[in-house]
């Protein structure tokens, strides 16, 4: 029996170095349209003998630009198989960083089981043949995708059902899963190589909530209102014909509480935050590349856009930049053009107006595109008009309902006999919510620390409102001073009209006496 077995494993052996054998000489010495008819035929007539069907999903389709949203969703629904089936796994941080979510490595395979009938699953990864010389190994090439084998007798139950399980199936574990990230724009020399990627990204942890936000809470309702009516109107969006995004206009001083509500609002609709600095993208077509790269359920947020690029009153100012241009001379102009066009951004009003609200806009859905800006009154209309921005918010200074809610999250104080006080002087003074907030921080941890902050803010705004008071009366002086100017410069010169008007009288007289 032993001699057997090993005259087996000899003979097997044999034939598969054969095979082979023979295989390399097909390839090499039989003319490549030959090679493809043989391939044809052969695949043909294992087709006709094969019973299992094959269905491949590729993690990029087309032209490369966006991720497959079934390859991603099938990577979430198998990631509950893997764990218990496949032997090499992959893991990622999973929800508020408390586990480890484990999905399916490359060349590994998992047996699902639907209805009593059996499926195979494969990730499976085509490595690129291209040599190319570099410092860091280059995986961006590498095609990835997932095969699903089955009989064919189940063909309809797979296609008129499974495949509808399997995605709704991973809809649920995506959420349960699902580690909110913030997203930063990565150079475009970083676009391609081993860091193939647009975006980079950390984990989302910021506790704003709009309970901690310092708001009015009729001001606070209505834009929590207007949120979650906007998350749950897909079919409204398709029936009226728009795309399911919508826009925000954050205003105000700073220190009013502009980025923090934007965290209020990513953790209400449990959103992903995309962070665009505008000054290092080049061009408008990186800004769309973006753009696509963005995922559903997000918040794209360009802050103090009145200082993101020269986008402000651009048409208004055009026509001066021309005619200055026409007064340089032609050297200067020329190296002036060239520094332009080698350093800083292309991105152009055109270009990002596109992107708010233009055909690229639509590549997507359930999305928040916010502005944030310190002067609203620099920004073109163009690009604030409702239909891009559909929702401005004024974030001002603090009043006192906004602080009663820092109170209650500092101090945990409700009522207060000093809030009486505050509330007067908040009336008649100026203060941001993030001055307000600095004053009712704890200093100590001794005695009625809560009545020592509110003294403090108390002090603080009756310091601001004097400073307001000065500032006031220079003012009052300086229009004294320059209206008394004016007033002086203007006697002076009726003085020399109505002497210049007696000159020419007297001249008239002694003419006529002539």
């Amino acid at each position: 029996m032993v001699w057997m077995g090993e005259m087996w494993n000899t003979g097997f052996g044999s034939t598969i170095a054969s095979i082979m054998l023979m295989y390399a000489m097909f390839q090499q010495y039989f003319p490549y349209h030959l090679q493809e008819k043989i391939h044809k035929y052969a695949q043909y007539l294992f087709g006709r003998v094969n019973p299992y069907i094959q269905i491949t999903i590729h993690e990029y389709s087309g032209g490369r630009f966006k991720r497959s949203e079934a390859y991603m969703a099938i990577e979430t629904y198998l990631s509950a198989k893997s764990s218990k089936q496949a032997k090499r796994l992959k893991a990622d941080i999973g929800k508020n960083s408390k586990n480890l979510v484990l999905s399916m490595d490359d060349l590994e395979e998992v047996i699902d089981e639907y209805q009593g009938v059996q499926l195979w699953w494969a990730s499976r990864k085509s490595i690129s043949t291209q040599q190319s010389v570099s410092l860091y190994p280059s995986n961006a090439d590498d095609k990835r995708y997932y095969t699903l084998k089955f009989h064919k007798k189940f063909r309809g139950l797979v296609v008129d059902s499974y495949l509808n399980h399997v995605f709704e199936a991973a809809k649920v574990l995506g959420m349960k899963n699902r580690q909110r990230k913030l997203y930063t724009n990565n150079p475009s020399d970083n676009w391609y190589g081993y860091k193939s990627s647009v975006w980079s990204h950390v984990v989302f942890n910021h506790p704003s909530t709009f309970r901690t936000l310092a708001m009015d809470a009729e001001k606070k309702s209505d834009i929590m209102n207007d949120l979650t009516t906007f998350s749950g109107a897909k079919d409204y969006y398709a029936k009226i014909g728009k795309a399911w995004k919508r826009g925000y206009l954050l205003y105000g001083p700073p220190g009013t509480g502009k980025s923090t509500m934007i965290a209020a609002i990513a953790n209400l609709l449990e959103y992903d935050i995309y962070d665009l600095e505008l000054t290092s993208v080049k061009n408008n077509t990186e800004l769309r590349k973006l753009l696509i790269e963005t995922s559903n359920k997000s918040i794209i947020v360009i802050e103090d856009i009145d200082c993101s690029l020269d986008l402000t009153g651009q048409r208004k100012n055009k026509k001066g930049k021309e005619e200055e241009k026409e007064g340089e001379d032609p050297i200067a102009k020329k190296a002036k053009e060239e520094t332009s066009s080698s350093e800083g951004s292309k991105v152009t009003l055109s270009g990002l107006l596109n992107f708010i609200d233009g055909l690229w806009s639509a590549c997507g859905e359930e999305r928040l595109i916010i502005f944030t800006t310190n002067h609203v009154e620099k920004l073109d209309p163009a690009l604030i008009r409702r239909g891009r921005m559909d929702k401005h918010i004024e974030l001002s200074y603090c009043s006192f309902g906004a602080f009663k809610v820092l109170a209650k999250n500092y101090l945990d104080l409700e009522s207060h006999h000093l809030f009486g006080t505050i509330k007067h002087l908040l009336e008649e003074t100026q203060m941001t919510p993030a001055d307000v907030a600095e004053n009712l921080m704890p200093k100590t941890i001794n005695g009625n620390f809560a009545e020592l902050c509110l003294e403090n803010l108390i002090e603080a705004l009756q310091n601001k409102k004097e400073e307001a008071k000065s500032k006031a009366k220079e003012r009052e002086m300086y229009s004294k001073d320059e209206a008394a100017a004016v007033n002086q410069v203007l006697t002076n010169n009726e003085a020399k009209v109505n002497d210049t008007t007696l000159l020419l009288k007297k001249a008239g007289k002694d003419h006529q006496g002539c």
